[in-house]
């Protein structure tokens, strides 16, 4: 009987603790430490939106790829707001990433002003030549960027799950946000 009790007390602790790990912000928490880790699903995902671009060669979709994952290995995030309210939770998050946007900036200002650098033999732009440029911006880049971004989750089934992120919000965990 005493151990009938003890595997009941365990198996409601279990079940007890594992709504405890499942709020809001621990599901944000795992979301953005997904591309801390730099998970499978996320890097699928990036492989996925390369293969679909058709301005980059393979050697800059490569490049590309590696900034990617130092710009996810290098996030850094805060949770500055829990809000609960029934069934739906919003957490108020700052994010710190590379500001690959400022790179790709002064990539298009220099091209704008220097365009000779960048003219093909038919003195039209070369876009490979001007892309390999822009990715050496982004290479070299150290300045960081703080964004906010605000994650809306729903409560299924006693569990919190976190609601689809916008453009906007996966534009700022990549730092190529314009604001």
């Amino acid at each position: 009987m005493k151990k009938i009790s003890a595997i009941l007390l365990l198996l409601i602790m279990l079940t007890g603790c594992n709504n405890v790990m499942n709020s809001p912000t621990k599901e944000v928490e795992e979301f953005l430490g997904k591309y801390q880790t730099m998970n499978d699903k996320v890097l699928n995902q990036l492989d996925d939106v390369l293969k679909s671009d058709t301005t980059m060669s393979e050697s800059q979709k490569d490049e590309y790829r590696n900034l990617m994952k130092k710009q996810y290995q290098n996030l850094s995030y805060k949770i500055k707001d829990e809000k609960i309210d029934g069934e739906h939770a919003t957490i108020e998050t700052e994010i710190e990433v590379y500001d690959f946007n400022k790179a790709m900036q002064e990539a298009d200002d220099y091209l704008k002003t220097n365009n000779s650098e960048f003219l093909d033999e038919n003195n039209e732009t070369d876009e490979e030549k001007f892309m390999d440029y822009k990715i050496g911006k982004m290479k070299d880049m150290k300045e960081k960027v703080t964004y906010t971004i605000t994650f809306t989750l729903t409560k299924k089934d006693d569990m919190w799950s976190l609601d689809d992120i916008t453009d906007i919000d996966r534009q700022k965990i990549h730092g190529i946000y314009d604001n």
